[in-house]
């Protein structure tokens, strides 16, 4: 019955990626949706841009083992990147009226610039892709009871995402995002509310936590602390400069429903983020022995062993609908970076027909290079943790730099690139001094851009 349920549900969403198609044709359709979206569905799209595998897998594995202080990166981080968005960055993009975050650094500091941030954004997709295609290999796995093994259920994800994201593109991904919102918010409302009934109410779910579990500052040492700062920039500041956000910024209608769309579906998300931490504390209280330490598989496999079928139904078609909606999106931003900032200037004249093409198939290697990764066995929060890190020591200064100084120039965007990333690097596999790497990462960009800017010629390229 549950298998069944869950091939009716992805027929459905496989049906309204093709219904969408109809919609796509342009290039400028299939990567923004022709920037007609409405507030409903500009706040569901921003919304289901994280809500995905981390949330429901990853997010509530860490608080469950580390309590609240554990997913400060994720829910509260990534809220607070949307909400910042919408104060700060998403009526400038939208009166921009590019189609990629490249645009940008190409606009604001000249082609290198635009070609190193193209790779930039382009490689850190394929963590978070790949995090989404592992989560629905163990969706596959689990409601199969192993006969679809983790490898397979990867590769029919990867397909069904590849399927309806490349003939649908930025409609389909918004369709299915507003489709799969209702799902999220109704199914995981109901399962939090069964599961509470069923643990005893919240003063029994409050007494079996420990003490401090639902503590949300650090401990006082300077570790504790640099690590806590590192927890609030990777997602709240690291995911700034990303595609998928700047997509769903230029995807709508006008600017102020970018703006009112990014702080709304911040907030949403903060909300609704909870529900499944929720359900896994209940998980937690009730079948204490099905956990096992740094999995992501404790839901699925507390909701196939222990629940009645009809919640089963009303989890799997949450948590699909939460992996599909993110894995789509995550798809197609550096599918349309690859199309319009690293093929596009080298294949001219292009007609937009051919780039149409273009797009497509930039999804198709996408996923075939996530679908790489996913199979590599990583775990789901470090390979989206590891996607806004890099964004975060090689862009957010460039990107921030350009918008409020005069004097940044390209030199100065590459150089802190160059700097920020090498210092990540050097950082995350010597752990000296067990400094958090995104710190170093992070302070020798905003140093770069700005000694490298004084140092040169002025700025090569105005907005």
């Amino acid at each position: 019955m549950l298998l069944i349920a869950v091939v009716v549900y992805l027929l459905i969403t496989i049906g309204i990626g093709a219904f969408a198609s109809r919609y796509v044709k342009t290039a400028d359709d299939f990567m923004l949706a022709g920037r007609q979206l409405p507030l409903y569905m500009a706040t569901t799209t921003v919304f289901a841009t994280w809500f995905g595998s981390e949330t429901v897998l990853g997010a509530s594995s860490e608080f469950i083992e580390k309590g609240l202080i554990g997913v400060i990166e994720d829910p509260f981080g990534s809220s607070l990147c949307l909400i910042l968005v919408g104060l700060f960055f998403a009526r400038a993009f939208y009166r921009m009226n590019l189609h990629t975050l490249a645009d940008y650094f190409g606009r604001r500091f000249g082609k290198s610039s635009e070609l190193a941030a193209s790779i930039c954004l382009i490689f850190s997709y394929f963590g978070w892709t790949a995090a989404q295609l592992a989560a629905l290999g163990i969706i596959f796995e689990t409601v199969t009871g192993g006969a679809v093994s983790l490898e397979t259920g990867i590769w029919i994800g990867a397909g069904i995402v590849l399927f309806y994201t490349y003939i649908g593109g930025m409609w389909a991904i918004s369709i299915t995002d507003f489709f799969q919102t209702i799902v999220i918010v109704v199914g995981m409302s109901v399962m939090a509310f069964l599961l509470v009934q069923k643990a005893g109410g919240f003063q029994n779910i409050l007494n079996a936590t420990p003490e401090g579990f639902f503590r949300m500052y650090p401990k006082c040492d300077a570790h504790s602390i640099m690590e806590y700062i590192a927890a609030w920039l990777i997602m709240s500041l690291g995911s700034i400069p990303q595609q998928d956000v700047f997509q769903r910024v230029m995807s709508s209608k006008n600017e102020d429903v970018a703006v009112q769309a990014s702080i709304i579906g911040g907030l949403m998300y903060l909300s609704v983020a909870f529900l499944p931490l929720l359900v896994a504390l209940c998980a937690k209280v009730l079948y204490p022995e099905l956990l096992t330490k740094g999995s992501s598989d404790f839901l699925p496999r507390v909701m196939l062993v222990a629940s009645p079928i009809y919640l089963q139904i009303i989890f799997f078609g949450a948590l699909l609908s939460a992996i599909l909606s993110t894995a789509s999106g995550a798809t197609l931003a550096p599918a349309t970076i690859m199309a319009e900032n690293l093929i596009k200037p080298h294949v001219k004249p292009m007609s937009d027909k051919s780039m149409l093409l273009c797009a497509r198939l930039s999804v198709l290697l996408v996923v075939l290079i996530s679908t790489v990764f996913a199979l590599q066995g990583q775990n789901i929060y470090e390979l989206v943790s590891s996607s806004s890190q890099l964004s975060l020591v090689s862009l957010f200064a460039p990107l921030v730099a350009g918008m409020v100084w005069k004097r940044a120039n390209s030199q100065g965007s590459i150089g802190s690139m160059a700097v920020g990333m090498t210092l990540w690097l050097l950082f995350e596999h010597y752990k000296w001094a067990e400094i958090p790497s995104i710190l170093p990462g992070l302070a020798g960009s905003l140093l770069a851009v700005w000694i490298i800017s004084l140092c040169t010629s002025p700025r090569t390229a105005a907005l």
